[in-house]
């Protein structure tokens, strides 16, 4: 099953969280090789009724900003955006209300996100105007939407069929080099911050050290850079790596406490994109017990303008995951429609167990 680009989930990754909230997958759901379509779908669904899945990594606020200028008032996040300009025309909008109830998605983590030329200028301003446009459709959307801080509010909405609303900054350049604007983003419901986007912080090397014809700044993470990570431990603001250099990865999993994620990333050794994670760093992450969620985008699955479900579910057996490959290979193996025919099995090609 290949699909074109403008059809992927671009940079979005999916996850189950079981143990991390708390929540046993039921041994009962299982599926045999040979169980029909309608069966399979079914178990999909039991599964999606019983832990919450989450989305790590979501646009939609920079588009708000880029095609609104922030006026909510302009658009219904309850419409079918697919046929509305300018959504239906983006290439990277692939989100509403509507496709978001369809793909089961019980929690949304939406990047707070800056862009690199902003660094050393408002950078600061632009990551709150950002946090605050989250705020405001979350509740302006409400009790659809509910804003989420934590383990126990992910598990109480999942309960009450609502969807969190869960905030990331991706980027470091959006503290302004300031452990105080750290500390007050956690205070506004920021739970994870990727330490680096496109570009070099003052205190971080991106994965544009480790492309050609790019420079090496710093090597990795400089002394500063250790104390955000140590602070972000302290508060308990997840570190996230994707977009980092492998120099930056191994500095902060020798130095953070507590597990990291990759929030949009995948794996090097099939798509040897700077993007992408490599093997030596996924035994780190092992160790760590941090978490690898696989961007589905399919320049970073194989390198090239089409990309399959089995590449997907082939990165989780590549990273480790092998008490669960081989039951949602199980699930999986059945001739599958585009994504929004069969929205719950299409976020089974992306479950994480974590014990």
């Amino acid at each position: 099953w290949d699909l074109p680009s403008r059809q992927w989930l671009a940079v979005t990754s999916i996850l189950l969280i079981a143990g991390a909230a708390g929540v046993a997958v039921p041994l009962a759901l299982k599926v045999s090789s040979g169980a029909p379509l309608e069966e399979r779908i079914q178990v999909a669904t039991q599964l999606l009724d019983t832990v919450p899945l989450i989305d790590g990594h979501n646009d939609l606020p920079w588009n708000i900003r880029k095609f609104l200028h922030n006026q909510l008032n302009d658009f219904r996040f309850d419409d079918d955006l697919k046929t509305i300009l300018p959504w239906s025309k983006s290439a990277w909008s692939h989100t509403d209300l509507q496709r978001l109830k369809r793909g089961r998605i019980s929690a949304q983590f939406w990047a707070a996100y800056v862009p690199c030329e902003a660094q050393h200028k408002d950078a600061v301003q632009i990551t709150l105007e950002q946090i605050d446009v989250i705020k405001r459709l979350t509740e302006r959307y409400s009790p659809h939407l509910t804003s989420c801080a934590s383990t126990f509010d992910i598990i109480q909405a999942h309960k009450n069929r609502q969807m969190c609303s869960l905030i990331g900054v991706e980027g470091g350049h959006s503290l302004g080099g300031s452990l105080g604007v750290l500390r007050i983003y956690y205070a506004l419901g920021v739970r994870y911050m990727t330490l680096t986007s496109t570009c070099h912080t003052p205190w971080a090397d991106s994965s544009n050290a480790d492309a050609p014809k790019y420079d090496i700044r710093h090597g990795g993470l400089t002394a500063y850079g250790k104390t955000i990570v140590r602070e972000m431990n302290r508060l308990g603001m997840i570190v996230d790596l994707s977009k980092s250099s492998v120099g930056t990865m191994k500095d902060v999993l020798a130095t953070s406490q507590a597990p990291v994620i990759f929030s949009h990333s995948s794996a090097h050794a099939l798509c040897n994109s700077s993007r992408n994670v490599q093997d030596e760093v996924l035994e780190l992450v092992t160790k760590n017990r941090g978490l690898v969620m696989v961007n589905f985008y399919n320049k970073f699955l194989r390198c090239s303008d089409n990309a399959s479900v089995q590449d997907a579910v082939g990165k989780w057996k590549l990273t480790g995951f092998f008490p669960i490959y081989m039951h949602i290979r199980t699930i999986l193996r059945v001739s599958m429609q585009p994504i929004p025919s069969h929205p719950s099995l299409s976020q089974l090609t992306a479950l994480v167990a974590v014990d």
